[in-house]
């Protein structure tokens, strides 16, 4: 990177970031949270660096937050297996680094240090890492800079470039072709996430197409799931089962009406609601929408379940455990920002949403492959849900897309490793 950028980034830009971080930690809990869990954070490394075996190479993993973290886990746990490196993780938000400071893969969980000249230098200095991994986007300047002169190998993984990006602004396209000239690999998600870093002027040799380790992740995820058994399958005996994850408000003023007439009407269902904020007011408001004309329990009292036809799930952790048992699902957040629809489409199942699903590429290409349903009111909802009850053979038709768009994506772990080692 030419000292011109980094002198308008460390002379204008980054003191503007750190005034602001300042100005909004006196109004923002999770600001204040990360600004405070910066302090004495060498004095904090050094005590870790202090119980790890310093003959083992050090591979730095870093991710803005939880979200970009459970991608770079199908790489850790893969590179813990071999028992020869140490793994350093480190977050730049406080979520992240608080969620998972005991994450057992990791021997060392820190936060990122603010990326000034002095910060990332004196971070260094403790330690010396073989390579850094950055997850995703939270790509820091003097960071970069600082590693590379080390001549370290630097790479980013499951890396995305939108085409509406301000990357494509041409003072900032400069700016990042400079930074990302530094990055010994980009390691992409799709072909045409590959051709907007050469956009910028890359030497393509740099950027790889490897895929997205979300799809190993959940992959993953979902057979450990399947183990923990949370309900005996032949207590729904013929009934299809409709699991309706991570609810908002909104969601369910679409799919409850559709479901409560459908039951009155004697179609043959059972529905698992798990919503996003389970509430004592919001599990007692979907009981009182239902009740009398149709049974509810809740699934902590599922010991006592006499048939009833919609369970509420009162708990958090569990929702991709209960997407095992559906015969297809819908998942929330559609009618603002939708959550994860690979959770479901991981089990073989018709996955439905809201239409407000562009910020989810997965959600826009299971609809384009045929097996992510979108519903936008009460009319459609109602349609859709209903086709599904129907049509056994359609549902089956559906979650075979759903799988195979899955399972045809797993594997980019592997090729991710396999260029690493050629570094580390």
């Amino acid at each position: 990177m030419t000292k011109f950028y980094l002198f308008i980034y460390n002379a204008v830009l980054l003191p503007l970031f750190f005034l602001i971080l300042r100005v909004l930690g006196l109004f923002n809990s999770k600001v204040r949270k990360g600004l405070k869990g910066r302090e004495r954070l060498i004095e904090k490394l050094i005590i870790e660096l202090n119980g790890i075996d310093k003959s083992k190479k050090i591979v730095w993993f870093h991710s803005s937050s939880m979200g970009e973290f459970e991608q770079a886990k199908p790489i850790i746990e893969k590179l813990n297996e071999l028992q020869i490196y140490t793994i350093l993780v480190t977050f730049f938000s406080p979520s992240g680094y608080e969620n998972q400071k005991n994450y057992p893969f990791a021997d060392i969980v820190s936060y990122v240090p603010m990326d000034s000249p002095s910060e990332v230098k004196r971070f260094l200095s403790y330690i010396n890492p073989s390579i850094l991994i950055f997850m995703r986007y939270d790509v820091w300047p003097n960071l970069v800079y600082q590693v590379s002169k080390k001549e370290i190998p630097i790479f980013i993984v499951d890396a995305t470039y939108s085409q509406s990006s301000n990357r494509s602004l041409f003072f900032v396209k400069s700016f990042y072709k400079e930074l990302y000239s530094k990055i010994t690999r980009i390691m992409t998600v799709t072909e045409k996430d590959k051709e907007g870093f050469l956009s910028l002027g890359l030497d393509e040799n740099k950027v790889l197409v490897a895929g997205d380790t979300r799809y190993d992740r959940v992959y993953q995820k979902s057979i450990e799931a399947q183990k923990k058994n949370l309900l005996d399958k032949n207590i729904f005996g013929d009934n299809p089962v409709f699991v309706f994850g991570s609810s908002w408000g909104a969601d369910e003023d679409v799919v409850f009406p559709a479901v409560k007439k459908l039951l009155e009407r004697k179609y043959k269902m059972k529905m698992i609601v798990a919503p996003h904020e389970p509430t004592i007011p919001h599990l007692e408001g979907i009981e009182k929408y239902f009740n009398p004309g149709v049974k509810t329990i809740r699934f902590s009292e599922m010991r006592n379940y006499s048939d009833e036809d919609v369970i509420i799930v009162d708990s958090v952790g569990i929702l991709l455990s209960l997407y095992y048992y559906a015969d297809f699902a819908y998942v929330g957040g559609g009618f603002k920002q939708i959550h994860n629809v690979l959770e479901p489409a991981v089990y073989g199942v018709p996955v439905i949403f809201g239409p407000k699903h562009h910020n989810s590429i997965e959600a826009e290409m299971l609809v384009e492959a045929g097996s992510g349903l979108v519903v936008a009111d009460k009319k459609s909802a109602y349609k859709t849900i209903r086709t599904l009850l129907k049509d056994e053979n359609r549902r089956r038709e559906l979650g075979e897309i759903s799988s195979d768009f899955v399972k045809s994506r797993i594997g980019s772990t592997d090729k991710i490793i396999l260029e690493l080692h050629k570094y580390i």
